[in-house]
């Protein structure tokens, strides 16, 4: 996601500040939010765990966003100080220039020899190179720059939103999850509206351009390396920005590129993990109900299978006609083995 992107949401986040009255509230509710419903605070602790985050990775991500911000801040911050400079730096020379006619009487020097007016001329002249100088810096000051090159390796890709878990190529730039894609591909400032736009999308194929003067101008075109579903994808447009194209998955499995003849990424170097939203009410149940094993075998207390069988037991306990009745229900009596119950 884009920083300028965030501004969509600043109305209900608004909200909740002026709500909760402060930034420590405000922030308590954002990460209570991903404790609650996410897997951000869930930890990996065995390769075949497939849901949370290695031990510091949250909070290296966190820190990484941070840091995105302050950076911003600190730029904002010099472009204000340079402005205020240029602004005092043009004032002092305006003041110069309406001062009365005080140069030439600063200038001239009472017990200095006169000098003939061939080498005033000269003196002239030789003041004349720094004012050349300067003309020569500005010049190469608005020469043309070389954009640098775009990162190539998926370390450097995952340090960036717009790319994590996929790439930055020469048009666009995309990212993934287990169930979706997400392209940006950037467009002319001029291009604000939709109906400069053309996105044609396919279950195997896009093509994105947009109109100018006329003429059709093709930004992105191709084959999908695998298919996605239609009528779960998306595109908007981010006026004079980017087109954002939300891809579904036709499969739930990692793309290694988005168009076919595109040099692959290293599948194995990018996140795998998934997010607690790509997971369905059924499957959510079983990881809750693992977690709730996990904490309760932690702390030595009985695991969901035994206590489900206990609850059954309890009711023969005193029943009519039982060696138990009248005593106190036990259960460190009966070993449960977790195949015992089917959830």
């Amino acid at each position: 996601m884009e920083p300028g992107a965030a501004e969509l949401y600043d109305q209900a986040l608004l909200g909740i500040l002026q709500h909760v009255g402060n930034v420590q509230d405000f922030l308590r509710v954002l990460f209570g939010f991903l404790y609650r419903k996410t897997d951000f605070y869930r930890l990996l602790r065995h390769p075949s765990d497939r849901m949370g985050f290695p031990p510091g990775a949250a909070q290296a991500l966190v820190l990484q966003v941070f840091r995105t911000f302050d950076h911003m801040a600190r730029q904002d911050d010099d472009k204000r100080r340079k402005e205020l400079e240029e602004k005092m730096r043009q004032e002092d020379a305006a003041a110069v220039e309406q001062e009365p006619e005080a140069g030439p009487t600063v200038n001239v020097d009472p017990a200095g020899p006169e000098h003939p007016p061939g080498q005033q001329g000269a003196g002239q002249e030789e003041a004349e190179p720094p004012g050349a100088d300067v003309g020569v810096d500005v010049g190469a000051a608005e020469a043309p720059r070389e954009s640098p090159a775009p990162p190539k390796g998926q370390e450097q890709f995952q340090r960036n939103p717009d790319s994590y878990n996929g790439a930055v190529r020469e048009n666009y730039t995309w990212s993934q999850d287990y169930t979706d894609l997400e392209l940006k591909v950037p467009v002319p400032e001029h291009v604000v509206k939709g109906r400069q736009v053309s996105v044609a999308l396919g279950s195997s194929s896009i093509r994105v351009a947009v109109l100018e003067e006329n003429e059709e101008r093709v930004l992105m075109e191709g084959n999908f390396t695998h298919k996605v579903n239609t009528e779960g994808s998306v595109w908007s447009l981010e006026p004079g920005k980017c087109i954002l194209v939300s891809l579904n998955k036709a499969g739930e499995y990692w793309w290694s590129a988005v168009l076919e003849g595109e040099e692959p990424i290293d599948i194995d170097q990018i996140n795998k993990e998934r997010s607690m939203a790509t997971v369905d009410e059924e499957e959510h149940a079983v990881l809750d109900r693992l977690t709730f094993d996990y904490r309760q075998k932690l702390q030595g207390k009985p695991q969901s299978h035994e206590l489900k069988v206990h609850e059954m037991l309890k009711k023969g306990w005193d029943a009519e006609g039982s060696p138990f009745r009248g005593q106190r229900f036990d259960p460190a009596m009966f070993n449960i083995s977790p195949g015992a119950v089917q959830f």
